[in-house]
Protein backbone atom coordinates (compact mmCIF):
# COMPACT_ATOMS: atom_id res chain seq x y z
CA UNK A 1 0.00 0.00 0.00
CA UNK A 2 2.90 2.31 0.85
CA UNK A 3 5.76 3.98 -1.14
CA UNK A 4 8.67 4.34 -3.70
CA UNK A 5 11.71 5.16 -6.22
CA UNK A 6 14.93 6.76 -7.55
CA UNK A 7 14.59 7.53 -11.24
CA UNK A 8 11.82 9.76 -12.54
CA UNK A 9 9.16 7.87 -14.44
CA UNK A 10 7.20 10.74 -15.84
CA UNK A 11 5.03 9.26 -18.56
CA UNK A 12 2.06 8.22 -16.46
CA UNK A 13 -0.55 8.92 -19.06
CA UNK A 14 -0.59 5.26 -19.98
CA UNK A 15 -1.85 4.54 -16.47
CA UNK A 16 -5.15 5.95 -17.54
CA UNK A 17 -5.12 3.59 -20.49
CA UNK A 18 -4.12 0.73 -18.22
CA UNK A 19 -7.24 1.09 -16.13
CA UNK A 20 -9.41 2.42 -18.91
CA UNK A 21 -8.91 -0.68 -21.00
CA UNK A 22 -10.09 -2.97 -18.24
CA UNK A 23 -13.43 -3.37 -19.97
CA UNK A 24 -11.89 -5.39 -22.79
CA UNK A 25 -12.02 -9.10 -22.19
CA UNK A 26 -9.93 -11.98 -23.40
CA UNK A 27 -6.36 -12.78 -22.59
CA UNK A 28 -6.52 -16.26 -21.14
CA UNK A 29 -4.59 -17.09 -18.00
CA UNK A 30 -0.88 -17.71 -18.18
CA UNK A 31 0.24 -21.10 -16.90
CA UNK A 32 1.36 -20.90 -13.28
CA UNK A 33 3.91 -23.62 -13.00
CA UNK A 34 3.29 -25.63 -16.15
CA UNK A 35 0.66 -28.19 -15.33
CA UNK A 36 -1.97 -29.16 -12.80
CA UNK A 37 -0.54 -29.28 -9.24
CA UNK A 38 2.94 -29.05 -10.74
CA UNK A 39 4.29 -27.37 -7.60
CA UNK A 40 2.92 -29.80 -5.02
CA UNK A 41 5.20 -30.05 -2.00
CA UNK A 42 6.82 -26.66 -2.59
CA UNK A 43 6.33 -23.54 -0.47
CA UNK A 44 6.57 -19.99 -1.77
CA UNK A 45 7.42 -17.35 0.81
CA UNK A 46 6.05 -13.90 0.02
CA UNK A 47 7.00 -10.70 1.86
CA UNK A 48 5.05 -7.45 1.64
CA UNK A 49 3.81 -4.42 3.53
CA UNK A 50 0.21 -5.54 3.73
CA UNK A 51 -1.52 -6.24 7.01
CA UNK A 52 -5.13 -6.42 8.17
CA UNK A 53 -7.75 -6.62 5.44
CA UNK A 54 -5.21 -6.13 2.64
CA UNK A 55 -3.18 -9.12 3.83
CA UNK A 56 -6.37 -11.15 4.21
CA UNK A 57 -7.49 -10.33 0.68
CA UNK A 58 -4.07 -11.00 -0.85
CA UNK A 59 -4.07 -14.34 0.95
CA UNK A 60 -7.17 -15.25 -1.08
CA UNK A 61 -5.08 -14.69 -4.22
CA UNK A 62 -2.31 -16.85 -2.82
CA UNK A 63 -4.86 -19.53 -1.93
CA UNK A 64 -6.14 -19.50 -5.51
CA UNK A 65 -2.54 -19.96 -6.70
CA UNK A 66 -2.18 -22.91 -4.32
CA UNK A 67 -5.40 -24.45 -5.58
CA UNK A 68 -4.16 -24.11 -9.15
CA UNK A 69 -0.59 -25.35 -8.69
CA UNK A 70 -0.45 -27.35 -5.46
CA UNK A 71 2.17 -25.02 -3.97
CA UNK A 72 1.84 -23.80 -0.41
CA UNK A 73 2.37 -20.13 0.38
CA UNK A 74 3.57 -18.23 3.42
CA UNK A 75 3.07 -14.46 3.70
CA UNK A 76 5.37 -12.36 5.89
CA UNK A 77 4.33 -8.79 6.67
CA UNK A 78 7.36 -6.49 6.60
CA UNK A 79 5.75 -3.32 7.87
CA UNK A 80 6.65 -0.15 6.01
CA UNK A 81 10.44 -0.70 6.02
CA UNK A 82 10.50 -3.18 3.15
CA UNK A 83 14.05 -2.39 2.12
CA UNK A 84 15.52 -2.82 5.59
CA UNK A 85 13.59 -5.99 6.43
CA UNK A 86 14.30 -7.75 3.13
CA UNK A 87 17.96 -6.72 3.23
CA UNK A 88 18.38 -8.20 6.70
CA UNK A 89 16.65 -11.42 5.65
CA UNK A 90 18.98 -11.78 2.67
CA UNK A 91 22.02 -11.17 4.87
CA UNK A 92 20.70 -13.72 7.36
CA UNK A 93 20.27 -16.39 4.69
CA UNK A 94 16.49 -16.33 5.06
CA UNK A 95 15.43 -14.48 1.92
CA UNK A 96 11.78 -14.72 0.84
CA UNK A 97 11.08 -15.98 -2.65
CA UNK A 98 8.84 -13.09 -3.69
CA UNK A 99 8.58 -9.53 -2.42
CA UNK A 100 5.65 -7.21 -3.11
CA UNK A 101 7.55 -3.94 -3.50
CA UNK A 102 5.55 -0.73 -2.96
CA UNK A 103 8.24 1.69 -4.12
CA UNK A 104 9.88 1.98 -7.53
CA UNK A 105 12.97 3.34 -5.79
CA UNK A 106 13.19 0.17 -3.68
CA UNK A 107 12.71 -2.03 -6.75
CA UNK A 108 15.58 -0.21 -8.44
CA UNK A 109 17.71 -0.50 -5.31
CA UNK A 110 17.08 -4.26 -5.15
CA UNK A 111 17.90 -4.70 -8.85
CA UNK A 112 21.11 -2.69 -8.65
CA UNK A 113 22.17 -4.66 -5.59
CA UNK A 114 21.93 -7.81 -7.70
CA UNK A 115 19.14 -9.30 -5.60
CA UNK A 116 16.51 -9.84 -8.30
CA UNK A 117 15.82 -12.39 -11.00
CA UNK A 118 14.58 -10.96 -14.30
CA UNK A 119 11.01 -11.93 -15.11
CA UNK A 120 10.61 -15.15 -17.03
CA UNK A 121 9.72 -15.00 -20.71
CA UNK A 122 6.25 -16.24 -19.79
CA UNK A 123 5.74 -13.43 -17.28
CA UNK A 124 7.18 -10.81 -19.61
CA UNK A 125 4.92 -12.01 -22.41
CA UNK A 126 1.94 -11.60 -20.08
CA UNK A 127 3.04 -8.06 -19.19
CA UNK A 128 3.33 -7.21 -22.89
CA UNK A 129 -0.11 -8.64 -23.57
CA UNK A 130 -2.02 -7.48 -20.48
CA UNK A 131 -0.43 -4.20 -19.36
CA UNK A 132 0.09 -0.71 -20.73
CA UNK A 133 3.72 0.07 -21.51
CA UNK A 134 4.10 2.40 -18.53
CA UNK A 135 3.90 -0.51 -16.09
CA UNK A 136 6.73 -2.28 -17.90
CA UNK A 137 8.75 0.93 -17.54
CA UNK A 138 8.04 1.05 -13.81
CA UNK A 139 9.09 -2.57 -13.41
CA UNK A 140 12.29 -2.30 -15.44
CA UNK A 141 15.79 -1.25 -14.46
CA UNK A 142 18.30 -0.46 -17.20
CA UNK A 143 16.17 -2.25 -19.77
CA UNK A 144 15.57 -5.47 -17.81
CA UNK A 145 12.08 -6.27 -16.50
CA UNK A 146 12.12 -7.31 -12.84
CA UNK A 147 8.76 -6.21 -11.44
CA UNK A 148 5.19 -7.28 -12.14
CA UNK A 149 2.65 -4.67 -11.02
CA UNK A 150 -0.20 -6.56 -9.42
CA UNK A 151 -1.98 -3.82 -7.48
CA UNK A 152 -2.51 -0.19 -8.43
CA UNK A 153 -3.76 2.62 -6.23
CA UNK A 154 -5.75 5.75 -6.95
CA UNK A 155 -4.40 8.09 -4.30
CA UNK A 156 -6.54 11.14 -4.98
CA UNK A 157 -9.74 10.09 -3.25
CA UNK A 158 -11.31 11.69 -0.16
CA UNK A 159 -13.58 9.20 1.62
CA UNK A 160 -16.55 10.34 3.64
CA UNK A 161 -19.54 9.23 5.64
CA UNK A 162 -22.64 10.21 3.62
CA UNK A 163 -24.59 10.46 6.89
CA UNK A 164 -22.05 12.89 8.36
CA UNK A 165 -22.11 15.18 5.34
CA UNK A 166 -25.91 14.98 5.07
CA UNK A 167 -26.30 15.85 8.76
CA UNK A 168 -24.08 18.88 8.24
CA UNK A 169 -25.97 19.84 5.10
CA UNK A 170 -22.90 19.84 2.86
CA UNK A 171 -22.24 18.27 -0.52
CA UNK A 172 -18.94 16.81 -1.76
CA UNK A 173 -16.76 19.82 -2.68
CA UNK A 174 -14.97 20.43 -5.96
CA UNK A 175 -12.30 22.89 -4.77
CA UNK A 176 -9.82 22.69 -1.90
CA UNK A 177 -11.16 25.89 -0.32
CA UNK A 178 -14.69 24.53 -0.49
CA UNK A 179 -13.45 21.29 1.12
CA UNK A 180 -12.10 23.25 4.09
CA UNK A 181 -15.34 25.25 4.32
CA UNK A 182 -17.33 22.01 4.23
CA UNK A 183 -15.01 20.67 6.91
CA UNK A 184 -15.79 23.58 9.21
CA UNK A 185 -19.51 23.01 8.65
CA UNK A 186 -19.10 19.31 9.50
CA UNK A 187 -17.16 20.33 12.62
CA UNK A 188 -19.95 22.72 13.65
CA UNK A 189 -22.38 19.80 13.44
CA UNK A 190 -20.44 17.83 16.07
CA UNK A 191 -17.80 15.78 14.24
CA UNK A 192 -14.27 16.78 13.32
CA UNK A 193 -13.80 17.19 9.59
CA UNK A 194 -10.80 14.96 8.88
CA UNK A 195 -9.20 11.94 10.40
CA UNK A 196 -5.46 12.24 9.68
CA UNK A 197 -3.14 9.21 9.90
CA UNK A 198 -0.05 11.05 11.07
CA UNK A 199 1.52 8.00 12.72
CA UNK A 200 2.19 6.68 9.20
CA UNK A 201 4.49 9.12 7.42
CA UNK A 202 3.54 7.83 3.97
CA UNK A 203 0.00 9.20 4.33
CA UNK A 204 1.42 12.69 4.87
CA UNK A 205 3.51 12.44 1.69
CA UNK A 206 0.28 11.64 -0.15
CA UNK A 207 -1.41 14.74 1.30
CA UNK A 208 1.56 16.85 0.16
CA UNK A 209 1.70 15.29 -3.32
CA UNK A 210 -1.95 15.99 -4.09
CA UNK A 211 -1.68 19.59 -2.95
CA UNK A 212 1.61 20.06 -4.81
CA UNK A 213 0.49 18.45 -8.10
CA UNK A 214 -2.62 20.61 -8.23
CA UNK A 215 -1.04 23.83 -7.01
CA UNK A 216 2.37 23.68 -8.75
CA UNK A 217 1.37 21.67 -11.82
CA UNK A 218 2.67 18.45 -13.41
CA UNK A 219 5.92 19.87 -14.84
CA UNK A 220 7.19 21.02 -11.45
CA UNK A 221 5.89 17.79 -9.90
CA UNK A 222 8.01 15.80 -12.35
CA UNK A 223 11.05 17.98 -11.69
CA UNK A 224 10.72 17.70 -7.91
CA UNK A 225 10.21 13.93 -8.18
CA UNK A 226 13.51 13.69 -10.10
CA UNK A 227 15.19 16.14 -7.70
CA UNK A 228 15.86 18.40 -10.64
CA UNK A 229 13.98 21.02 -8.63
CA UNK A 230 15.11 21.65 -5.06
CA UNK A 231 12.73 21.25 -2.14
CA UNK A 232 13.56 24.82 -1.17
CA UNK A 233 11.71 26.05 -4.28
CA UNK A 234 8.94 28.55 -3.58
CA UNK A 235 6.36 26.09 -4.95
CA UNK A 236 7.21 23.61 -2.18
CA UNK A 237 6.98 26.28 0.50
CA UNK A 238 3.60 27.32 -0.91
CA UNK A 239 2.26 23.74 -0.83
CA UNK A 240 3.51 23.25 2.73
CA UNK A 241 1.85 26.52 3.74
CA UNK A 242 -1.43 25.34 2.23
CA UNK A 243 -1.18 21.99 3.97
CA UNK A 244 -0.08 23.54 7.25
CA UNK A 245 -3.23 25.67 7.40
CA UNK A 246 -5.26 22.45 7.52
CA UNK A 247 -2.93 20.63 9.93
CA UNK A 248 -3.00 23.38 12.56
CA UNK A 249 -6.77 23.84 12.47
CA UNK A 250 -8.13 21.87 15.43
CA UNK A 251 -11.65 22.08 14.03
CA UNK A 252 -10.55 20.23 10.93
CA UNK A 253 -8.24 17.54 12.36
CA UNK A 254 -9.83 14.96 14.66
CA UNK A 255 -8.18 15.25 18.08
CA UNK A 256 -5.76 17.86 16.80
CA UNK A 257 -2.16 17.30 15.78
CA UNK A 258 -1.23 15.17 18.79
CA UNK A 259 -3.98 12.63 18.20
CA UNK A 260 -3.25 12.61 14.46
CA UNK A 261 0.38 11.70 15.20
CA UNK A 262 -0.88 8.73 17.23
CA UNK A 263 -3.30 7.52 14.53
CA UNK A 264 -2.18 4.95 11.96
CA UNK A 265 -3.85 4.39 8.61
CA UNK A 266 -6.38 1.73 9.72
CA UNK A 267 -7.13 3.85 12.78
CA UNK A 268 -7.84 6.87 10.59
CA UNK A 269 -10.42 4.86 8.65
CA UNK A 270 -11.95 3.65 11.92
CA UNK A 271 -12.41 7.25 13.09
CA UNK A 272 -14.78 7.80 10.16
CA UNK A 273 -16.32 4.39 9.55
CA UNK A 274 -15.91 2.61 12.89
CA UNK A 275 -18.54 2.10 15.61
CA UNK A 276 -17.78 5.47 17.26
CA UNK A 277 -17.16 8.03 14.50
CA UNK A 278 -14.88 10.95 15.35
CA UNK A 279 -14.66 12.56 11.90
CA UNK A 280 -16.66 12.90 8.70
CA UNK A 281 -13.88 12.44 6.17
CA UNK A 282 -10.55 10.67 5.71
CA UNK A 283 -8.17 11.28 2.84
CA UNK A 284 -6.32 8.31 1.35
CA UNK A 285 -6.32 6.01 -1.65
CA UNK A 286 -8.99 3.71 -3.01
CA UNK A 287 -7.84 1.04 -0.53
CA UNK A 288 -9.79 2.88 2.19
CA UNK A 289 -12.82 1.08 0.79
CA UNK A 290 -11.36 -2.32 1.60
CA UNK A 291 -10.81 -1.37 5.25
CA UNK A 292 -14.24 0.25 5.60
CA UNK A 293 -15.91 -2.82 4.10
CA UNK A 294 -13.88 -5.63 5.65
CA UNK A 295 -13.18 -4.26 9.12
CA UNK A 296 -16.27 -2.14 9.74
CA UNK A 297 -18.93 -3.77 7.56
CA UNK A 298 -19.70 -0.68 5.52
CA UNK A 299 -21.54 -0.96 2.23
CA UNK A 300 -19.44 0.96 -0.29
CA UNK A 301 -21.58 3.50 -2.09
CA UNK A 302 -24.11 3.65 0.75
CA UNK A 303 -22.26 3.87 4.08
CA UNK A 304 -18.97 5.02 2.57
CA UNK A 305 -18.25 7.03 -0.54
CA UNK A 306 -15.56 9.27 -2.02
CA UNK A 307 -15.09 12.48 -3.92
CA UNK A 308 -11.98 13.28 -5.99
CA UNK A 309 -9.27 15.24 -4.20
CA UNK A 310 -10.31 18.76 -5.18
CA UNK A 311 -8.38 21.34 -7.17
CA UNK A 312 -6.11 23.62 -5.15
CA UNK A 313 -6.01 27.30 -6.08
CA UNK A 314 -6.28 27.69 -9.83
CA UNK A 315 -4.84 24.27 -10.63
CA UNK A 316 -6.38 21.13 -12.00
CA UNK A 317 -7.74 18.43 -9.70
CA UNK A 318 -4.82 16.06 -9.01
CA UNK A 319 -4.67 12.36 -9.74
CA UNK A 320 -1.79 10.59 -8.00
CA UNK A 321 -1.30 6.87 -8.49
CA UNK A 322 0.77 4.15 -6.89
CA UNK A 323 1.34 0.45 -7.21
CA UNK A 324 2.83 -2.73 -5.73
CA UNK A 325 5.20 -4.80 -7.86
CA UNK A 326 6.00 -8.47 -7.34
CA UNK A 327 9.71 -9.35 -7.70
CA UNK A 328 11.58 -12.65 -7.33
CA UNK A 329 14.73 -12.76 -5.17
CA UNK A 330 17.72 -14.73 -6.43
CA UNK A 331 18.50 -15.88 -2.89
CA UNK A 332 15.03 -17.27 -2.21
CA UNK A 333 14.99 -20.99 -1.49
CA UNK A 334 12.21 -21.52 -4.03
CA UNK A 335 12.76 -18.87 -6.69
CA UNK A 336 11.43 -21.12 -9.47
CA UNK A 337 8.09 -21.52 -7.72
CA UNK A 338 8.22 -17.81 -6.93
CA UNK A 339 8.42 -17.03 -10.64
CA UNK A 340 5.42 -19.28 -11.22
CA UNK A 341 3.53 -17.13 -8.72
CA UNK A 342 4.43 -14.01 -10.72
CA UNK A 343 3.22 -15.68 -13.89
CA UNK A 344 -0.08 -16.28 -12.12
CA UNK A 345 -0.27 -12.73 -10.75
CA UNK A 346 0.07 -11.43 -14.33
CA UNK A 347 -3.28 -12.99 -15.26
CA UNK A 348 -6.70 -11.33 -15.07
CA UNK A 349 -7.79 -14.46 -13.22
CA UNK A 350 -5.56 -13.58 -10.26
CA UNK A 351 -6.59 -9.91 -10.26
CA UNK A 352 -10.27 -10.86 -10.26
CA UNK A 353 -9.86 -12.72 -6.95
CA UNK A 354 -9.00 -9.52 -5.06
CA UNK A 355 -11.15 -7.25 -7.24
CA UNK A 356 -14.29 -8.95 -5.95
CA UNK A 357 -13.45 -8.14 -2.33
CA UNK A 358 -12.75 -4.39 -2.68
CA UNK A 359 -9.91 -2.05 -1.80
CA UNK A 360 -8.08 -3.03 -4.97
CA UNK A 361 -7.39 -1.77 -8.48
CA UNK A 362 -5.52 -3.73 -11.12
CA UNK A 363 -3.40 -2.29 -13.93
CA UNK A 364 -4.14 -5.46 -15.92
CA UNK A 365 -5.97 -4.34 -19.05
CA UNK A 366 -7.62 -7.72 -19.48
CA UNK A 367 -9.48 -7.53 -16.15
CA UNK A 368 -13.15 -6.84 -16.84
CA UNK A 369 -14.49 -3.87 -14.84
CA UNK A 370 -17.43 -6.11 -13.92
CA UNK A 371 -15.01 -8.05 -11.70
CA UNK A 372 -15.06 -5.20 -9.17
CA UNK A 373 -17.59 -5.72 -6.43
CA UNK A 374 -19.19 -2.27 -6.38
CA UNK A 375 -19.92 0.75 -8.52
CA UNK A 376 -17.73 3.04 -6.42
CA UNK A 377 -14.60 1.04 -7.24
CA UNK A 378 -15.53 1.12 -10.90
CA UNK A 379 -15.96 4.89 -10.58
CA UNK A 380 -12.50 5.12 -9.01
CA UNK A 381 -11.00 3.43 -12.07
CA UNK A 382 -12.97 5.76 -14.35
CA UNK A 383 -11.63 8.72 -12.38
CA UNK A 384 -8.10 7.62 -13.17
CA UNK A 385 -9.01 7.29 -16.83
CA UNK A 386 -10.55 10.78 -16.97
CA UNK A 387 -7.34 12.31 -15.62
CA UNK A 388 -5.57 11.66 -18.92
CA UNK A 389 -2.16 13.30 -19.22
CA UNK A 390 -2.31 14.76 -15.71
CA UNK A 391 -1.90 11.40 -13.93
CA UNK A 392 1.36 11.16 -11.97
CA UNK A 393 2.93 8.31 -10.01
CA UNK A 394 3.36 8.83 -6.26
CA UNK A 395 6.34 11.17 -5.81
CA UNK A 396 7.74 9.69 -2.61
CA UNK A 397 7.68 6.32 -4.31
CA UNK A 398 9.91 7.71 -7.04
CA UNK A 399 12.53 8.75 -4.47
CA UNK A 400 15.35 6.68 -2.98
CA UNK A 401 14.00 4.68 -0.05
CA UNK A 402 16.15 6.65 2.41
CA UNK A 403 14.17 9.78 1.53
CA UNK A 404 10.74 8.66 0.39
CA UNK A 405 10.17 5.21 1.85
CA UNK A 406 11.66 4.71 5.31
CA UNK A 407 9.82 4.90 8.59
CA UNK A 408 11.28 7.47 10.97
CA UNK A 409 13.54 9.05 8.34
CA UNK A 410 13.55 11.41 5.39
CA UNK A 411 10.32 12.79 4.04
CA UNK A 412 8.13 10.61 6.24
CA UNK A 413 9.66 11.89 9.47
CA UNK A 414 10.01 15.51 8.32
CA UNK A 415 6.35 15.71 7.36
CA UNK A 416 5.42 14.19 10.72
CA UNK A 417 7.51 16.93 12.33
CA UNK A 418 5.65 19.43 10.17
CA UNK A 419 2.29 18.05 11.28
CA UNK A 420 3.45 18.45 14.88
CA UNK A 421 4.46 22.06 14.23
CA UNK A 422 3.39 23.57 10.88
CA UNK A 423 4.60 27.07 11.76
CA UNK A 424 7.75 27.08 9.60
CA UNK A 425 7.08 25.83 6.04
CA UNK A 426 10.31 27.42 4.79
CA UNK A 427 12.40 25.66 7.44
CA UNK A 428 10.68 22.34 6.70
CA UNK A 429 11.41 22.80 2.98
CA UNK A 430 15.09 23.36 3.80
CA UNK A 431 15.23 20.21 5.93
CA UNK A 432 13.51 18.24 3.16
CA UNK A 433 16.10 19.48 0.68
CA UNK A 434 18.97 18.47 2.97
CA UNK A 435 17.55 14.95 3.32
CA UNK A 436 16.76 14.65 -0.40
CA UNK A 437 20.23 15.82 -1.47
CA UNK A 438 21.89 13.14 0.66
CA UNK A 439 19.55 10.38 -0.51
CA UNK A 440 19.73 11.14 -4.23
CA UNK A 441 23.55 11.31 -4.09
CA UNK A 442 23.59 7.89 -2.45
Amino acid sequence: MMRRRTTLLTSCTALALALGATACGGGGPVSAGGGDKALSGQTVTVAGVWSGSEQKNFQKVLDAFSEKTGAKTQFVSTGDNVSTVVGSKIEGGNAPDVVMVPQVGVLQQFARSGWLKPLSKTAEKAVDANYADVWKTYGSVEGTLYGLYFKAAHKSTVWYSPDALAQAGVKPPTTYDDMLKAGHTVSDSGLAAFSVAGQDGWTLTDWFENVYLSQAGPEKYDALAAHELKWTDASVVEALTTLGALFKDKQLVAGGQKEALNTDFPGSVEKVFGPEPKAGMVYEGDFVAGVAKDQFGKVIGEDANFFPFPAVGGGEAPVVSGGDAAVVLKDGKNAKAGMALLEYLATPEAAAVWAKTGGFLSPNTKLDLASYGDDVTRATAKSLVAAGDSVRFDMSDQAPAAFGGTKGAGEWKLLQDFLRDPSDPKGTAARLEDAAAKAYKG
